[in-house]
């Protein structure tokens, strides 16, 4: 009987060699990506097409919201619930496998690799949390690991597995020309919530009770300011984000732009006389090098234009209100 396995499958390279080293075993692969707001499957389904596997997407947007909000495990260095977000993906996965004909899971996870969410304990977790650790086999670390069902009952050969451990890369780099892949994308890619500026963002909306799909779409483009305690300016940098910062704007926002000049175009939220403030921070990012700039605001979502003369902001301020 021809077996089939469903990998949980990132497109990173730890995935796409997990997966080939299956394949190489004669045994059918599935991958399944879990989709969020901070995380896309663009490089999960460029992979998947190079090795030519099925992929099935799964957005688990509303779970991961729950799990920053109640972490059971806690956080990575981050805004990351790693051990929790792992439990949510590999019983969905067996949900998948089961519903799919698949007889086992794979993962790309080794052991040492990632402190919180990869040490020996966290793996034990991941595994008797999700109700389904024995279904689960990690090719890259399977040596150094107990033996899970597809070793026992001979549906992988575990001397063709390996016992790779910590964060060295070397020996991924290694299998890359081994086993053929032509490209993969970069091991420090991957969920946004894992990235440090981000991740404060993202805890300051959790602290404020504002955590929900829009704010974290607006953390994603431009440039972010401070200009009070529950008010923030995002700015953009190209066309393509002032377009976003305008769909993304909702009703009592204000809406700004400069007049005559090239410029970006910005988005208020909050509350106070900051109005001149944040005109005067477009002011800066724009084609004017006059003393004084013409900028126009609006309120969303029907408010009448009004345009004001300001200064654009000096440097040193600026960068006291920049949100880093």
């Amino acid at each position: 009987m021809k077996r089939k396995a469903l990998s949980l499958f990132s497109g990173g390279l730890d995935s796409i060699l997990s997966t080939r080293i299956i394949q190489k075993q004669g045994i059918e692969v599935e991958g399944v990506c879990f989709t969020s707001p901070f995380f896309n499957a663009e490089n999960a389904e460029e992979s998947a097409r190079e090795l030519n596997i099925p992929l099935y997407t799964v957005d688990i947007t509303k779970d991961v919201f729950r799990l920053l909000k109640f972490p059971l495990y806690g956080f990575g260095k981050g805004a990351n619930p790693c051990i929790d977000c792992h439990i949510l993906m590999i019983k969905k996965a067996g949900s998948l496998m089961e519903e799919k004909g698949a007889s086992f899971l794979i993962t790309g996870e080794v052991l040492g690799e990632r402190p919180k969410s990869q040490n020996r304990a966290a793996l034990s977790i991941i595994g008797k949390e999700s109700g389904y650790g024995d279904y689960l086999l990690r090719p890259l670390t399977a040596k150094n690991l107990t033996p899970t069902l597809p070793e026992r009952e001979g549906w992988v050969k575990r001397e063709n597995l390996l016992g790779i451990k910590g964060r060295g890369r070397g020996t991924q780099l290694k299998l890359v020309h081994e086993l053929n892949i032509n490209q993969y994308s970069s091991p420090a890619g991957g969920c946004l919530l894992t990235d440090s500026i981000f991740s404060r963002r993202i805890k300051n909306l959790l602290t404020r009770g504002r955590l929900n799909i829009n704010e974290v779409e607006l953390l994603k483009v431009g440039r972010h300011f401070c200009l009070g305690e529950s008010s923030k300016l995002i700015v953009g940098r190209d066309e393509e984000e002032n377009k976003k910062i305008l769909q993304l704007a909702l009703e009592g926002d204000f809406c700004f732009r400069v007049v005559d000049f090239p410029g970006p175009r910005g988005l208020l939220r909050g509350e106070g006389e900051i109005i001149f403030k944040a005109a005067s921070i477009i002011a800066h990012y724009s084609d004017s090098h006059l003393d004084k700039t013409i900028v126009e605001y609006y309120r969303v979502p029907k408010g009448r234009k009004i345009s004001i003369s300001v200064s654009s902001i000096d440097e040193e301020k600026l960068e006291s209100l920049r949100d880093t």
